[in-house]
């Protein structure tokens, strides 16, 4: 499966911002979905996941819990991740991720396929 995210951008602290990722070149409803983060310096960590369906269990990091919300549409083979009362430390670029197989859905090892990043940057 191909991936792009897209949707980064420049915005003030407290400020939201949506990313979305579009997938092609397999079927998007066979896949759990992921976003990744990495900031400058730092490893890349693990943001939040979703199941296959539209409705499936989410998974998200205990930085972004209640701030973030990852959603998807299978119909448009898009995954979104609305973000809400960004913090400084929410600068990072952003990659989106899909699973076929089993494993963990907070784990990013079991996410073999990731697509280009978009950069968010939240400045005062």
């Amino acid at each position: 499966v191909q991936l792009q995210a897209s949707g980064g951008g420049l915005v003030q602290t407290g400020g939201s911002l949506t990313l979305s990722c579009a997938a092609s070149g397999h079927t998007f409803g066979d896949n759990g979905m992921a976003w990744s983060r990495q900031a400058p310096g730092k490893e890349r960590e693990f943001v939040a996941s979703i199941g296959r369906n539209d409705r499936s269990t989410t998974y998200y990091a205990d930085s972004v819990k209640g701030r973030f919300t990852i959603s998807r549409d299978n119909a448009r083979n898009t995954m979104y991740l609305h973000m809400n009362t960004l913090k400084s430390e929410d600068t990072a670029v952003y990659y989106c991720g899909a699973k076929s197989g089993h494993g963990s859905y907070i784990s990013l090892d079991s996410f073999n396929s990731w697509g280009q990043g978009t950069l968010v940057t939240v400045s005062s």
